[in-house]
Parts: structure tokens; C-alpha cells; sequence
């Protein structure tokens, strides 16, 4: 397994190894193939379900905007608290697993009931308060993930095991794209209950894996390995960084995602608008998909290349990818040139999202990881829809409503937008981290 080949190859990983967590590293790395598996059967044509029913590009970014406000709230103010103060972690995940499961199938069960009484704009929005309301309690599981994944990984090979497990996580986001493209039968996967009967058990079966992971950290968690973790975690690659750095990555980081995700929603539609890209179901999810392989192949070589040259460096070559895919979207003729162009796009994003998550975890003190972690998992929940509905979403709809712009038009101008945004928060990264912290 691709996990234990990683820390065959680094003598802190092999110390990690003789303490036990050999078997606690394969179990995570099932967990997170489920968790994305879940997500690529969920959410891939959950925005062009929503749009169906709610009509405007607006409201189906309200679905990621509740959820992020949700989660946030929920990590934030109560569950990063309670994690380190209790430090629990695995017992957070299956909680927030579990009550997720359940929560889907309540949240169907309405939504079936609107969409039978033809009332579909009431039916995506119980979609959109139902899974926000559910997103403050599942957040604990996001939470106890990102705490836990730090607490049993080392700076020097910390890179390398998220890159691992966010490759892990392609395979299953990708076998779930495709799945999508057959379940979702132009929205009768959502309105029959097949889609959500299926991320059920998923999220059943991942709270039963974490239980067992739970089990297994209680037994082996020693006093010397506990001191050994934590006096790794200290030194930060030999140099102590201070609380600035880490508020200036996360206000440069609001920027950069709120450019690079206000273009979510208005992509999706673009795809299959007769004046767009004019894609039909299958030609989306080959598009989707070959955005997650090259993810999948990024997080592996991202993260140890991260470990051996530098974090700020590996970042900077993310984002300046992340500037310029926006702008090939616009000249992308057929799906094929569509698929090359959101496959660098998927470069940029899990170079961030791997080096990233090893940046935040290097600078967080040990006793604050819970909290710390939190505020780093709201940030990059801004992917979820809020730059959607407060930047892209807008854009697109005034542009289309009152300048009478054609919609693919409209949506290209976005794709400029996101550009620029991206731009901006890059110019703050160099000057405000990059500058100031050497590696």
C-alpha cells in the first residue's frame, strides 16, 4: 500500500511503525477512500440537480455557503475546543459519521415529499437547511480528521502521507464521478433516493472502520511515543514559526480560494450550455474525472517533492496554475482540450490542498491543533459554494439578467474574474510568507 511503501522510507515513519500505527495509517487511508467515494457519487451533479429545481445560478450556491457558515461555526466554537481539551479524535469521527448517515436519509424523505406535491423550489431548499444543519454536526468528523492526521504524522514526512492519502482519495472521488454519471439519470438518482441510500451506508461504513482506528489509538498511545510525537511536531523542520505567519497563510488562503471556487457552479453549467462547452452527462464526467486523476497523480509527487525542496516553493507552483486555467476554459473547443485544461487545474488545487494542509500542520502548536485546524478547515470549506454565491454567482446572474449577456458569456467573464482573484491573494502569499519565511 502506497501509505505503508512512505514510511518504509523515513526512519521517523519507522520509529511511528514500531509504535503501532502501521495498521491505524491503512485504516485511514480505507476511510478516506470512502469519504471521497461518498463525495464524487454526492456532490458531483448536485449543482446541476439544484439548478433544475431552483433556477438561478445564486441559490445553487447556497448549498456550499450554509454548509461552510455551518461547519464553521460548529469547528470553530465547539468542536476544536472539545478535541483538544478531551483529545479526542477517531471518537469524533465516527460521531460525526454516524449522525450524517442518518441525517441523509430524514433529509430524503422530506425532499421526496416536496418534489411529489410539485413543489421544487421548496425541494432544493430543504435540500440546502437540511445538509446545513447536518454540515454543524459532521464538522466534528473534519475536525477530528485533520487533528488526528497531524497528531501521528512528523514535518519530515507529513507531506508525503497527506500526499498519499489525497491520492488515495482521487481513486475514490474518481470511481465515484463515474458512478454519478450513471446514477444520476438527469436528477432521478436524487428524486428516487438512490443516491442518498448509497452515501448512507458509505458513511455507515466508514463510523464502524474509524471505530475499530478508535480502538487501536486508545491501546497504543504510550508515554514515549506521545513525547516522541510532540517533540517532533515542535521543531517545525528546525525553525519555530510564529502565530503571524499562520494568520497571514490563512488571510492570503481566504483570497486565493474565494477566486479559485467562485467559479465552481458557473463551470458545471458552462459544460453542458449549447453556446459552452455543449457536453452531455458522459463528457462531464470524463472532464470531472480527469480533473481528479491528475490530482491523484499531484498529491503523490506534491507532497514528497514538498518534503525535500520546501512547502512555500511546491505552493507558489500550484498557484501560478491556478491563475491561468481559468483563462483556457475560454478557448477550450471540445472536451478533450476541456479535460487537458481542468486536469491542470486539478494540479493546482491538490498541490494546495496536500502542501497546504502540511504547511498548516507545521506551524500549529501541538496543544492547540483542534482549534488551530479549524479555522484552516474553514478556510478551505470556502470551496464549498460562498465564493459562489458572493462572486461568481451574482457576476453570472447580472450579467445574464440585466446586461442581457448570453449565458456562456457571462460565464467566461467569471472565469476572467477568478483570475484576477487568484492573482491577488498569490501577490500577498509572496509578500506577506514566501519573503518572510525561508525553507
Amino acid at each position: 500500500m502506497v501509505l505503508v511503501k512512505i514510511m518504509r522510507e523515513d526512519s521517523h515513519s519507522k520509529r511511528l511503525k514500531d509504535a503501532g500505527y502501521k495498521g491505524i495509517f491503512f485504516n485511514l487511508g480505507v476511510f478516506q477512500f470512502l469519504s471521497f467515494l461518498r463525495r464524487g457519487i454526492f456532490y458531483t451533479f448536485m449543482i446541476n440537480y439544484l439548478y433544475q429545481l431552483m433556477k438561478t445560478v445564486t441559490y445553487t450556491a447556497m448549498l456550499g455557503t450554509f454548509n461552510m457558515i455551518a461547519s464553521s461555526l460548529g469547528q470553530n466554537f465547539l468542536w476544536g475546543k472539545i478535541s483538544d481539551k478531551y483529545r479526542l479524535r477517531a471518537e469524533l469521527i465516527v460521531a460525526g459519521e454516524l449522525i450524517a448517515g442518518c441525517t441523509y436519509i430524514i433529509v430524503f424523505l422530506i425532499h421526496k415529499t416536496l418534489i411529489d406535491a410539485s413543489s421544487y423550489f421548496k425541494a432544493g431548499l430543504i435540500i440546502i437547511i437540511g445538509l446545513s444543519i447536518l454540515e454543524f454536526f459532521w464538522s466534528m468528523s473534519d475536525v477530528g480528521w485533520a487533528a488526528l492526521l497531524t497528531d501521528i504524522t512528523t514535518p519530515s514526512i507529513r507531506g508525503s502521507i497527506v500526499g498519499a492519502l489525497n491520492f488515495i482519495a482521487s481513486i475514490g472521488r474518481t470511481i465515484g464521478v463515474i458512478i454519478a454519471g450513471f446514477m444520476y439519470n438527469d436528477g432521478e438518482g436524487f428524486k428516487n433516493g438512490t443516491i442518498f441510500y448509497a452515501v448512507t451506508v458509505l458513511l455507515f461504513i466508514g463510523a464502524i472502520l474509524m471505530a475499530f482506528t478508535s480502538k487501536r489509538l486508545r491501546t497504543r498511545r504510550k508515554p514515549h511515543s506521545e513525547a516522541l510525537l510532540t517533540k517532533s511536531a515542535s521543531k517545525i523542520e528546525g525553525r519555530r514559526y510564529e502565530e503571524k505567519i499562520y494568520f497571514w497563510f490563512l488571510i492570503s488562503l481566504v483570497i486565493i480560494i474565494l477566486g479559485y471556487a467562485s467559479i465552481s457552479q458557473a463551470f458545471l453549467l458552462y459544460l453542458e450550455n449549447p453556446q459552452g462547452l455543449n457536453a452531455n452527462e458522459t463528457e462531464m464526467s470524463l472532464i470531472l474525472t480527469a480533473w481528479t486523476i491528475s490530482g491523484m497523480i499531484t498529491s503523490l509527487v506534491a507532497g514528497k517533492l514538498a518534503d525535500k525542496i520546501g512547502r512555500i516553493k511546491v505552493i507558489l507552483m500550484g498557484l501560478s496554475l491556478a491563475i491561468v486555467t481559468p483563462l483556457l476554459y475560454t478557448v477550450a473547443s471540445n472536451s478533450l482540450e476541456m479535460a487537458i485544461f481542468y486536469g491542470f487545474n486539478g494540479v493546482a488545487f491538490w498541490t494546495l490542498q496536500t502542501v497546504g494542509f502540511a504547511f498548516a500542520g507545521d506551524i500549529v502548536p501541538e496543544n492547540k491543533r483542534g482549534r488551530f485546524l479549524s479555522r484552516y478547515n474553514a478556510v478551505m470549506a470556502l470551496t464549498w459554494g460562498p465564493a459562489g454565491l458572493l462572486i461568481g454567482g451574482p457576476l453570472a446572474d447580472f450579467q445574464i439578467k440585466h446586461l442581457r449577456i448570453p449565458e456562456a458569456s457571462a460565464y467566461r467573464n467569471t472565469f476572467y474574474s477568478s483570475s484576477l482573484i487568484v492573482m491577488l491573494g498569490t501577490i500577498l502569499f509572496i509578500l506577506k510568507i514566501a519573503r518572510k519565511t525561508r525553507e
